[in-house]
Order: structure tokens, then C-alpha cells, then sequence
């Protein structure tokens, strides 16, 4: 497929700058197969689904991972900007750095009180950052000196507050890691989850660690030459146990966030099971895959031309999708990071 055949018109007045308030009135758009669409609100979402249904949450938890600093190196000093991606190790992050193309191995970083050296450059740009401590320590200093990485579309028109480190996270996070909030998850409240037990609705606790590859824009025309980043993740043996009942039952799986959808797309097997798992991946996901274990997914509202429209269209219809997007542009819904959520339901 073509990476035109993902585009559509998005006025820039829809891309949401703040979070709904409280999140679970946020707007709610259902896609029911075949195309059929109807207007709600994040709060309505127990009586979307039944008893014995099982949402899949993503339980990461976001640091601060944007560094602001200088470059330092013998006769010049510039100001440059990291946004840590993907830990290597204890002292090592892979990071893309701002100007990238003022930055090379050998050179010395310093964010505030705390070093870095780069050692190496990659063939995607991205950098890799040795630190000078590591461990807890390590973290100790990134959540002290670093800023919650929100998407570009959103710190280019607003500098970040405060309100940004609790809105920029789900109430349900728990397992540091991402550099980029699983925003579909960003919509629940405890009073939301409650009622969701209340009738019937399993929640299992997956995690994926977002990286800031997210936001990659796809560069190839032929979309199946774009290349994903990995991003790390794990199924527990509860969740995997949990997931696996429900279905035998009668439940339907319905993945909060393409971060959910994407871990277990990877993990299960052929005939929808789940097993323990812990890895990367690199899955990319666009029309005419099959899908082993999804049911439904909400999520957010998408860029044009993003992997994440791609993976939507893959699970609903490219066209219902089109016409999903073109309904909520014109109905005045929210889009992406802190926007609306729609309910897709997998076409048959």
C-alpha cells in the first residue's frame, strides 16, 4: 500500500493541546462493522461492552525523558535536547538528540548536574548515551533534571506545566519505562474502572514501554519499507491466564491503546493463545493482517500518514476508517495525545 492512501484532512484546531476534565468525559466514538458509527463519551463504556469482556491495559509508567542541556567539546558549547528512547543498560540510553547534526561520538553532554558521553550514532539518527551514573541513581537523576516528553504537535505550541506530569499518565501505571504515555489509557479514571467491575469487565495488566519511535513520521511512499523501532514489553502469567479464560468463555479482548493490541498481536499464537512473554518488538501492523487475538480496541485519534491510522485501518477497514475520521473531524472530536477515543470493533 501506498502511504497516500493514509492521508486526510486534519484541521490543525482538532489536535487537543489539554486533557478533558475530568478524563472519562472525554468523547467516545463507536465503530461497529460494516461502518456503523455512534456518538458517546468515555464514560458510557460499560454499557459498550459485558459481562465477561476483558480490557488489556498497558501498566507503563512515563519518565521525564526529555534533557535539556549543552554539547561540550573543546571550543564550543551549544545548547542541544535528548529525548531518551530506549535503555540499554544500566548507565545507557539510545536517545534522539536536537541538532542532531551539531552532535558526535566523543562528545560530552551535560544536563544540568547530570553527564553523559556519546558513543556511538546510529543509521537512523538515534545516539547512544553513556551516563555517568547508573542504576537508581541514574533515575533519580532523570526524574530530577528531565520533563515529560510530550509529542511534538503538542511542545511546540505550549510550553509544559506541572498539570503535564499527571495528565501525561494513566491512573493505572505502575512499571517505569516509557518514554511516551499509552494515551488511550489516559481517559480512565478509578470511579470508571470501578464500574467497569462492577459489571462484569476483567482488566488485565500488560506492559510495553513506548518509545519515543512513536513519533516517527513514515518517510517511504511504499509503507512496507518503513521500519518500526523495538519497544520492550511482557505478558505475566496472570494476565496471560486471565486473557486465555476469558476468551474460552465467551469474552471478548478489547485492547486499551495500539500498545496493548501490538504486545499481544506479537505474542499470540497462531490459534489466539497466550503464553508468558517477555522481549521486543518490532511489529508493524497495516491492512490485510489477520488478527489473532483482538477483538475491539480503543484508542485515540490519529495523525495522517502515522503508523498508528495504519494499524486502526488494518483492524476496522480502511475505508470505515476514513469515513470514522471524516465524522469526528466534522463533529468537532479531539484528536491524539490528550484528544477524544473512539471503540473499534474488529470487521468481521
Amino acid at each position: 500500500m501506498q502511504l497516500s492512501d493514509f492521508d486526510f484532512e486534519l484541521p490543525e484546531d482538532r489536535i487537543a493541546l489539554r486533557p478533558a476534565e475530568p478524563r472519562d468525559s472525554a468523547r467516545l466514538l463507536q465503530v461497529r462493522p460494516g461502518g456503523v458509527l455512534s456518538d458517546h463519551q468515555v464514560r458510557d463504556l460499560p454499557s459498550l461492552l459485558r459481562r465477561g469482556d476483558v480490557l488489556v491495559v498497558n501498566e507503563t509508567r512515563v519518565i521525564p525523558a526529555r534533557l535539556k542541556g549543552r554539547r561540550l567539546r573543546q571550543g564550543s558549547d551549544i545548547a542541544v535536547e535528548a529525548t531518551l528512547h530506549q535503555r540499554v543498560s544500566d548507565a545507557t540510553w539510545r536517545a534522539f538528540m536536537r541538532p542532531g547534526k551539531k552532535v558526535a561520538p566523543g562528545d560530552e553532554l551535560r544536563f544540568s548536574d547530570l553527564s553523559a558521553v556519546v558513543v556511538e550514532k546510529g543509521e537512523a539518527g538515534e545516539f547512544t548515551l553513556d551516563f555517568a551514573v547508573s542504576g537508581p541513581d541514574l533515575d533519580a537523576a532523570i526524574a530530577r533534571v528531565g520533563e515529560m516528553p510530550l509529542p511534538p504537535y503538542i511542545a511546540s505550541k505550549r510550553r509544559q506545566d506541572d498539570r503535564d506530569r499527571s495528565d501525561y499518565q494513566t491512573v493505572y501505571a505502575r512499571q517505569e519505562g516509557s518514554v511516551a504515555a499509552p494515551t488511550a489509557g489516559l481517559h480512565f479514571t478509578p470511579e470508571l474502572l470501578e464500574r467497569l467491575a462492577a459489571e462484569g469487565v476483567g482488566l488485565a495488566r500488560v506492559t510495553l514501554h513506548v518509545g519515543a519511535g512513536t513519533f516517527l513520521p513514515v518517510k517511504t511512499e511504499d509503507v512496507s519499507q518503513h521500519r518500526m523501532h523495538a519497544e520492550w514489553g511482557e505478558i505475566t502469567p496472570q494476565a496471560a491466564d486471565q486473557i486465555n479464560a476469558a476468551r474460552t468463555a465467551g469474552g471478548r479482548v478489547v485492547c486499551v491503546g495500539t500498545t496493548s493490541l501490538r504486545l499481544l498481536e506479537s505474542a499470540a499464537g497462531e490459534d489466539g493463545r497466550l503464553e508468558t512473554w517477555t522481549g521486543e518488538t518490532d511489529i508493524f501492523i497495516t491492512p490485510g493482517r489477520r488478527f489473532r487475538v483482538t477483538d475491539a480496541l480503543m484508542t485515540n485519534f490519529h495523525l495522517p500518514k502515522s503508523t498508528l491510522f495504519m494499524l486502526v485501518s488494518a483492524l476496522a477497514g480502511l475505508q470505515e476508517m476514513r469515513a470514522a475520521y471524516a465524522h469526528a473531524v466534522a463533529s468537532g472530536y479531539r484528536f491524539y495525545s490528550y484528544g477524544d477515543a473512539s471503540l473499534l470493533w474488529r470487521a468481521e
